[in-house]
Formats: structure tokens, C-alpha cells, sequence
């Protein structure tokens, strides 16, 4: 039973960072999923894979794999570069690309 340690990014729907301060534990797939020729519904025997753990630091989600005996893998955040915009560089006469309408 392998765990993944990691911090949300931030979905592509939202311009804020709401709910990507918090770590997450999560269970990798035990067995794949299959499709019920009944319904079409993907299906699964594993119950983990609805596990979700959420602390509020990395060494809290560590601790809490290295107690419950839980072998994990930890990703670290990629912090995205910051760039720098303001609406006046649009109509600056020093523009590097040219203005296309």
C-alpha cells in the first residue's frame, strides 16, 4: 500500500490559490479499474483509492505515514515564476512584439 504526499495545484478554473496550502495523502491504485457491462460505469475493489487525508504541513502528513507504518512517496511543489504585467506595458511605444489589431 503506497501513499502519495503532495500539495494541490491550483486548478485551471480559478485565478486564486484557495485550497493549495493544504498537504494531501492519497493511496496510489491497488488494482485497476474495470467497466460493468451493465451499467458502463467504471468500477474498483479497492477501497483506499477513496482515502483523502488532508494536514496542514509536510512534516504533519510524514509523521502521520511513518506512524500508521504507510510507505509513501513525497512530491514537493513546483512554485510557479512570477510574471510581472501591468495594462500599461499593452500601449507602451517600446514594445517587443508588435501590436496585432
Amino acid at each position: 500500500m503506497l501513499a502519495r504526499i503532495y500539495r494541490p495545484a491550483k486548478t485551471a478554473m480559478q485565478s486564486g490559490r484557495a485550497k493549495t496550502s493544504d498537504w494531501l495523502l492519497e493511496f496510489e491504485p491497488a488494482s485497476a479499474r474495470h467497466v460493468d457491462p451493465l451499467t458502463g460505469w467504471t468500477q474498483s475493489t479497492d477501497m483506499n483509492g477513496q482515502v483523502r487525508l488532508t494536514f496542514a504541513t509536510r512534516e504533519e502528513a510524514v509523521a502521520y505515514a511513518g506512524k500508521h507504518g504507510i510507505a509513501f512517496q513525497l512530491f514537493e511543489p513546483k512554485e510557479p515564476k512570477k510574471i510581472l504585467k501591468a495594462y500599461a506595458d499593452n500601449f507602451a511605444t517600446n514594445r517587443r512584439q508588435s501590436w496585432t489589431h
